[in-house]
C-alpha cells in the first residue's frame, strides 16, 4: 500500500498512476483501514489534478467510497463490532469534509456526464451523507449552486444513475428544513411524481418505494413545502395510485410496502399536528379531486391484506378529521353487502369483535373518533339510534348505538373500553346529547324494569369488573357529566353512587388500582363542581363535609393526582391516534386527557372552598351578571345608536342620489325641448316645400298628347267606318249630340279650376295660422329653459347644504336636535324641489299638446292639399279625353263627308265651309288652353 502511494504520489506518467489506484481500489475492501490511513491524501490530489482523466478519477472516487462506506463491512462483521465499523467510516468522513473544497470538488464531479465519473461520485456523497449528515449538509447549503447540481440527477437517463441520486436525495433532504424548501422548489415533485407514474405506481419496484419515502423527507413537519404540493395541484395526481383493481388476490411485498408508504403520504398532508388552515384545505382538495372516495372503496374492498387495510382506515380517519363535507360523505358510505349497511356500522363490528386484530380495532376506533370530532350532526346521529323513538323494532338491521351499548356491557373488557370511549366522544363538548342519553333504557332480563344507560354504567362499575372495563366506564362518566348539572342531579339521585365513590376513594389499594381511584375522586369532583344544588342530601357543601370525614381533603387531592402522574396518560395527551403496544396499556384516550387537564386544578379549588367562599364566589358571580346586564345594556344602546346614524347616513344617500335624478330629469327635458325645437324647424321647412311643390306640379299636369297607340286604334276604327256605310248617316247625328255635350263638359271643367284655385288660397292661409302657433311655442320654450336654470341654481344650494350637513351628521358627538333641523331642511328643500318639477313637468305636458294639436293641423293641410291634388289630376284626365274625342269626330266627319263627295251625295260648300271654320276655332281654342 506504501508503494502504490508512492507511485501515486511521484509517478510522472498518467498510466502509472492509473495502474496504482487501480490497486488500492482493489485492496481498499480488504484492508480498509490501512488504505484510508495512508491513501486519502494521495486520492483526493488526484481527484483535483488528473480531472482530464475519466478512468483515474473514477478509480480514485471508488475507492475512497470502499474505505469511508460501512455497507460492505457491514455484511461480514459480526453484531458486537458493528460500533467499531461505524465509528470508523464516521472518522474518514470527518479527515475528509475538514476540507470542505473537497466536497465541493466532489460536488463539480458529480456534474460529470461521464459514467465512471458520476456514478461512483453520487455514491461516495451519499455515504459521506450517511456518516456526518448534518456537517456534510450545511457544506452543500452554502456552496454555490449546489443543491441544483444535484437535483439534475433525476433528469439522468441513465437509470442507475436516477435510483442512486433519489437515494443521495434522500440522505440530503433528512431532518433539514431549508435543503427540503430548496429541492422542492427545484422542481422535485413533478420529477418524483412522474418517476412513480413511469415505474406503475403502486405496482413498481423498490424505485417507487425510494421516491415515497424522498417525497415524505419533503412533506413531512414542513408547512411550506405542504402548501406548495397542494397549490400545485400535485394532490390531484396520487389519485391514481389508489385505484386498485378488482383482482386483489396478488399482492406482492413490494406492492403493499409501496402502498403503505402511500398512505402514510396522504397523512403527512393532513395531520393533526399541521396547522388547522394547513389540514383543512388539503382535506377538501382531497375530497374535490376523488382521493376520499378512492380510500373508501379500498376500506370496503374484499382481499385486502389486514396492515394494508388498517393503515387505510387511519388514512380515512385523518382525511375526514374535523371536516365536515368529508364527515358527511364518510356517513353516506355503505359497505357492499346485501342490504346495504353503513360504513360506520361495518366498522363497529369489527371493533367490538374480540376475533378481530387488535392494530385493527385501534385503527376503527380512531376513525370512529376522527367522524364525531367536532361534528355535532354525526354525534346527534350517534345518540339518535340508542333513543327509544328511533330504534328499530323489528331488529332487522343493527344501529351504531346499538352495536356501542353491546360493546360496553360484554364481557371483553378491551371491547367495553373502546365502545366507552367510542360513546363519550359522542358526547364530547356537546349538553344537548348529554341530556338526551338520559332518556336511554336498557332491558336487563325478562320480567324486570328497564334500566337508565347512566344506572346500568354505575351497576358494572360496583360489580368489580376488570380495570380497563371500569377505566373506560369512569372516562364515559367523567366526560358525561362534565358541564351538565342535569345527568349531575340524575348521578345524585342514585343514592349508592356517592357511597360506592367515597369508598374507592379511601381504601389503600394496589398500584393498579391507584389509577381507578384517580378517576373515581374525578369523578366525584365533577359532581361537586357541577353540582346546582337542587338534591337537598346532596349539595356542594354536604359534599365536601363527606369527602373531609371519609377520606380527607390532602388524601382526595392526592388520588386525583394519580390520573396525570400516570405514563399512559403522557403518552396519551401526545398525539390523537390510539397507539398502544398491547391491549393491557390501552387506558386513556386523548381527548379525556384534555378533559382532565381542565378539571384537575378547578376541582381541588371547588374542595378547599369554605361555605363562606362559595357565597362570596356566588355573589361575585351575581355582581358578575349584573355588571354584563349592564355591559349588555350600553352594548344595546350604543348598537341602537350606531343603527341611527346608519339610518342618518342612508337618508343622506338616498337624498343624494333623489337630486341626481333630478338632476338627470332636468337634464332629459331640456334635451327632449331641443328635440321639439328641431322637430318644429323641420316641419316649417316641409311647408315650405310643400307649397312650392304645389305650384310647380299644377303647371306640369297640363302637358300631355295623343299617344301613337291611340292613333293606330283611330286607323282601325276608320276601316271599320268605311265598311258600315249604311249606319254613317245615323252615327253623323250622335256624333253632333256628343259634341254639345262636351262642349257643356268644358265650361263646368272651368269652373272646377276656379274652386281649386280659391282652396290653394285657403290652404295657404291656414300655412300662416300654423307659423303664428309655432311662434307662441317658441317663446314658451324659452320661458321654460329659464326656468329650468332657476331650477339649476336651486340644485346646486342644495348640494352645498348636503356638503355641509355631511360632516355634522359624521361626528358621533352631534345632538338630535341638529339632525332633525337638517332632517327638516332637507325635507323642505326637497318638496320645494318636487312642486318646481311638477310645475315643470305640466307646462312640458301643455307643450306637448300645442305641439300635437300644431302636428295635428299640417296633417289636415297636407290631406287637404293631396284630395286637391287629385281632383286636379281627375279634370285634367277628363279634359285630355275630351281633346281626344273632339279631335276623332273631326276627322270622322271630314273623311266621312268627303267619301259623300265621292259618291256623288251632294254637300252643302257653306256648311263645309261653317264646319271647317268652326274646326278652326276649336282647334285655336284647344291650343289656346293647353298653352
Amino acid at each position: 500500500i506504501q508503494k502504490l502511494c508512492d507511485r501515486v504520489a511521484s509517478s510522472t506518467l498518467l498510466d502509472d498512476r492509473r495502474d496504482a489506484v487501480r490497486a488500492l481500489k482493489s485492496l481498499s475492501k480488504k484492508y480498509r483501514l490501512e488504505v484510508g490511513i495512508q491513501a486519502m491524501e494521495h486520492l483526493i490530489h488526484v481527484l483535483q489534478t488528473d480531472r482530464s482523466d475519466s478512468e483515474i478519477i473514477g478509480y480514485a472516487l471508488d475507492t475512497l467510497y470502499n474505505v469511508i462506506s460501512n455497507d460492505l463491512e457491514e455484511e461480514e462483521q459480526e453484531e458486537n463490532s458493528a460500533k467499531q465499523v461505524d465509528d470508523l467510516g464516521s472518522q474518514f468522513t470527518e479527515i475528509f469534509i475538514k476540507q470542505q473544497e473537497n466536497v465541493t470538488l466532489l460536488l463539480t464531479l458529480v456534474e460529470e456526464f461521464d459514467f465512471h465519473v458520476r456514478w461512483p461520485g453520487v455514491k461516495l456523497l451519499t455515504s459521506l451523507l450517511k456518516q456526518q449528515g448534518p456537517q456534510v449538509q450545511q457544506i452543500i447549503l452554502v456552496s454555490p449552486m449546489g443543491v441544483s447540481r444535484l437535483m439534475d440527477l433525476l433528469a439522468d437517463s441513465r437509470e442507475v444513475i436516477r435510483n442512486d441520486g433519489v437515494l443521495l436525495l434522500q440522505q440530503l433532504t433528512k431532518s433539514n428544513a431549508a435543503i427540503q424548501k430548496i429541492v422542492a422548489f427545484e422542481n422535485a415533485f413533478e420529477r418524483l411524481l412522474d418517476i412513480i407514474t413511469e415505474e406503475g405506481n403502486s405496482d413498481g419496484g423498490i424505485v417507487v418505494e425510494d421516491c415515497l419515502l424522498l417525497l415524505q423527507n419533503l412533506l413531512k413537519n414542513n408547512n411550506s413545502n405542504q402548501n406548495f404540493f397542494k397549490e400545485g395541484s400535485y394532490i390531484q395526481r396520487m389519485k391514481p395510485w389508489f385505484e386498485v383493481g378488482d383482482d386483489n388476490c396478488g399482492w406482492s411485498a413490494q406492492k403493499v410496502t409501496n402502498l403503505h408508504l402511500m398512505l402514510q403520504l396522504v397523512r403527512v398532508l393532513v395531520s393533526p399536528t399541521n396547522p388547522p388552515g394547513a389540514t383543512s384545505s388539503c382535506q377538501k382538495a382531497m375530497f374535490h379531486c376523488g382521493l376520499l372516495q378512492q380510500l373508501c372503496t379500498i376500506l370496503m374492498a374484499t382481499g385486502v391484506p389486514a396492515d394494508i387495510l388498517t393503515e387505510t382506515i387511519n388514512t380515512v380517519s385523518e382525511v375526514i378529521r374535523g371536516c365536515q363535507t368529508n364527515q358527511d360523505y364518510f356517513a353516506s358510505v355503505n359497505a357492499p353487502s346485501n342490504p346495504p349497511r353503513p360504513a360506520i356500522v361495518v366498522l363497529l363490528m369489527s371493533m367490538v369483535n374480540e376475533r378481530q386484530p387488535f392494530v385493527l380495532r385501534c385503527a376503527v376506533l380512531y376513525c370512529f373518533q376522527c367522524f364525531l370530532y367536532k361534528n355535532q350532526k354525526g354525534q346527534g346521529e350517534i345518540v339518535s339510534t340508542l333513543l327509544p323513538s328511533t330504534i328499530d323494532a323489528t331488529g332487522n338491521s343493527v344501529s351504531a348505538g346499538q352495536l356501542l351499548c353491546g360493546g360496553l356491557f360484554s364481557t371483553d373488557s378491551l371491547s367495553n373500553w373502546c365502545a366507552a370511549v367510542a360513546l363519550a366522544h359522542a358526547l364530547q363538548e356537546n349538553a344537548t346529547l348529554k341530556e338526551q342519553l338520559l332518556r336511554v333504557q336498557l332491558a336487563t332480563s325478562i320480567g324486570n324494569p328497564p334500566v337508565s344507560l347512566l344506572q346500568q354504567c354505575t351497576n358494572i362499575l360496583s360489580q368489580g369488573s376488570k380495570v380497563q372495563t371500569r377505566v373506560g366506564l369512569l372516562m364515559l362518566l367523567c366526560t358525561w357529566l362534565s358541564n351538565c348539572s342535569i345527568a349531575v342531579t340524575h348521578f345524585l339521585h342514585n343514592p349508592a353512587n356517592v357511597p360506592f365513590l367515597t369508598g374507592q376513594i379511601a381504601e389503600n389499594l394496589g398500584e393498579e388500582e391507584q389509577l381507578v381511584q384517580g378517576l373515581c375522586a374525578l369523578l366525584l369532583g365533577i359532581s361537586i363542581y357541577y353540582n346546582d344544588n337542587s338534591l337537598e342530601n346532596y349539595r356542594k357543601e354536604k359534599l365536601k363535609q363527606l369527602i373531609e370525614k371519609r377520606i380527607g381533603r390532602e388524601n382526595f387531592i392526592e388520588k386525583l393526582g394519580f390520573i396525570s402522574k400516570h405514563e399512559l396518560y403522557s403518552r396519551a395527551a401526545q398525539k390523537p391516534q390510539p397507539s398502544f403496544s398491547s391491549p393491557d396499556h390501552m387506558m386513556f384516550d386523548h381527548e379525556f386527557t384534555k378533559l382532565v387537564k381542565e378539571l384537575e386544578g378547578v376541582i381541588s379549588k371547588a374542595i378547599y372552598k369554605s361555605s363562606e367562599e362559595d357565597k362570596k364566589e356566588e355573589e361575585v358571580k351575581k355582581t358578575l351578571e349584573q355588571h354584563d346586564n349592564i355591559v349588555t345594556h350600553y352594548k344595546k344602546v350604543i348598537r341602537e345608536q350606531d343603527q341611527e346614524l346608519e339610518e342618518l347616513k342612508q337618508r343622506i344617500n338616498t337624498l343624494t342620489s333623489q337630486n341626481e335624478l333630478l338632476q338627470a330629469t332636468v337634464t332629459q327635458q331640456v334635451s327632449q325641448i331641443q328635440q321639439h325645437k328641431d322637430q318644429y324647424n323641420l316641419l316649417k321647412v316641409q311647408l315650405g316645400k310643400d307649397s312650392q311643390h304645389h305650384n310647380s306640379h299644377g303647371d306640369t299636369l297640363q302637358m300631355n298628347g295623343i299617344q301613337t297607340e291611340e292613333v293606330s286604334k283611330l286607323r282601325e276604327e276608320l276601316e271599320e267606318w268605311k265598311n258600315k256605310h249604311e249606319l254613317l248617316q245615323g252615327q253623323l247625328k250622335e256624333k253632333d249630340s256628343v259634341i254639345e255635350k262636351l262642349n257643356s263638359s268644358q265650361l263646368e271643367m272651368g269652373t272646377t279650376e276656379q274652386s281649386s284655385q280659391t282652396s290653394k288660397f285657403g290652404g295657404l292661409e291656414h300655412n300662416n295660422e300654423l307659423q303664428k302657433e309655432l311662434e307662441m311655442l317658441r317663446s314658451q320654450i324659452q320661458l321654460q329653459a329659464v326656468e329650468i336654470s332657476k331650477l339649476q341654481m336651486e340644485n346646486q344650494k342644495l348640494q352645498v347644504m348636503n356638503t355641509t350637513a355631511n360632516p355634522m351628521l359624521g361626528d358621533s358627538g352631534a345632538t338630535a336636535a341638529t339632525s332633525s333641523e337638517l332632517e327638516g331642511r332637507l325635507e323642505q328643500e326637497i318638496k320645494e324641489l318636487k312642486s318646481e318639477v311638477k310645475a315643470l313637468s305640466e307646462e312640458k305636458e301643455s307643450l306637448k299638446q300645442h305641439l300635437d294639436s300644431s302636428s295635428s293641423t299640417v296633417a289636415i293641410l297636407q290631406d287637404e292639399k293631396s284630395k286637391l291634388q287629385r281632383e286636379v289630376a281627375e279634370s285634367k284626365k277628363e279634359q285630355d279625353d275630351l281633346l281626344v274625342l273632339l279631335a276623332d269626330q273631326d276627322q270622322k266627319i271630314s273623311a266621312l263627308k268627303i267619301k259623300l263627295k265621292d259618291l256623288g251625295v251632294p254637300v252643302e260648300d257653306e256648311d263645309d265651309t261653317e264646319s271647317g271654320d268652326q274646326g278652326d276655332e276649336d282647334e285655336d281654342g284647344d291650343e289656346e288652353e293647353q298653352d
